[in-house]
């Protein structure tokens, strides 16, 4: 990997959703850090330092990380944040652990629901001359990226129903619960009811730690770090090709060249890819090299992306069975890392060595990140 220590996770706590009133944002935080810390045999005096994720628009206060100290056990220890997306402070966190400078960190984020409309939070992130005037928020955009795809892939619209069928059915299988909604007010062509689903609140926490430590504590269930990629598009939706996913095509070579990986279809047992709607996963299928566009469609009907498939895609049921929006990104990486570790509950698959995450956040995908887990320290 080019990195001194190669991180490994060793601790997870996934909550895709929380009823929102049954606790407050800081118990929330608390619980979830608290879960994640005692699926790693850890206490907080084990964690040299932290990294958050939070969205300040979201929270409804500035700098969220100063009151997200406390519940995460960030006081009178290093502490970071960033505000960007999820999946960006788990590698922040792994990137800490690599330099050899600590041995152990705690990664935090969270998504609320608590403001009274989501899609003006989200509008506050565009920039006040083009896109909040459009008015712009990620349904938006997403809408915008379908519809650009669907203009040069005619059977993209066949192969999004499909892909949405099947992670509503994982997703009935994995949180045996009351079906999803479909986001709430009006759809926004050509995406539908059933290719998207209701914001909720939700909050993941994964522990870190280096080879030494997980020696040292004759730690099992290691997900460990193979490869990583990350990459970023423009802002500016007009300075892009919405039909493609180039950021995503870089963050996927820096993984794949750090793990080793040539021929990603038959590298991996499974992957978790961000499904915001059904044509985000699509595109991410072209960039990481699973299935070239001219194939989604058939791919998509003979299953080979659904369980029991050659690549189970979303066991979990994926975003379009929970939508805690912010930290979506993290959440995938951590199925993977619980598939590995054998602790992904009712989705579990059997024998996995080597799984593939996907995230993508911010309108259309701006944010991109791969990253590959795997059972062995070293890929």
């Amino acid at each position: 990997m080019g990195l001194r220590n190669q991180p490994g996770v060793i601790g997870c706590a996934i909550r895709p959703v929380i009823a929102p009133r049954d606790r407050s944002l800081e118990e929330v935080i608390y619980d979830t850090a608290q879960l994640a810390l005692t699926d790693a045999g850890l206490t907080i005096e084990d964690i040299d330092g932290i990294v958050v994720a939070a969205n300040d628009q979201f929270d409804g206060r500035s700098i969220s990380v100063m009151m997200a100290s406390g519940p995460t056990g960030g006081v009178d220890r290093d502490i970071m944040s960033t505000p960007s997306a999820s999946e960006h402070a788990f590698v922040l966190g792994a990137l800490r652990v690599a330099t050899g400078q600590f041995r152990t960190q705690l990664v935090v984020s969270w998504s609320p629901t608590e403001v009274s409309s989501m899609p003006e939070a989200q509008r506050l992130g565009a920039d006040p001359y083009f896109h909040r005037a459009l008015p712009l928020d990620e349904l938006s955009a997403h809408a915008l990226q379908a519809s650009a795809v669907e203009q040069v892939q005619p059977d993209a619209r066949t192969a999004a129903e499909a892909v949405a069928a099947k992670n509503r059915s994982h997703g009935q299988q994995a949180w045996p619960q009351p079906p999803v909604t479909a986001a709430a007010g009006p759809m926004r062509w050509p995406v539908t009811p059933a290719m998207t689903s209701a914001p909720v609140t939700g909050s993941v926490a994964m522990v870190l730690a280096t080879p030494d430590f997980v020696q040292q504590r004759s730690l099992r269930d290691v997900a460990w770090i193979q490869g990583m990629g990350w990459a970023t598009e423009p802002s500016f939706l007009g300075d892009r090709d919405l039909a493609t996913a180039p950021a995503l095509v870089a963050a996927a070579k820096q993984a794949y060249d750090g793990a080793g990986i040539t021929d990603p279809i038959s590298a991996f047992d499974l992957a978790e890819l961000t499904d915001a709607t059904p044509y985000t996963e699509l595109l991410a299928y072209e960039a990481l090299s699973l299935c070239p566009r001219d194939q989604w469609a058939a791919r998509a009907a003979d299953g080979s992306f659904a369980q029991g498939g050659k690549l189970p895609v979303n066991l979990s049921g994926g975003v379009l069975t929970w939508n805690p929006v912010f930290c979506t990104g993290m959440i995938r990486i951590a199925e993977v890392a619980n598939q590995i570790r054998g602790r992904a509950g009712r989705h579990q698959a059997a024998n996995v060595r080597r799984g593939l995450a996907h995230a993508g956040s911010g309108f259309a995908m701006q944010y991109q990140s791969a990253i590959v887990l795997g059972k062995e320290a070293r890929a």
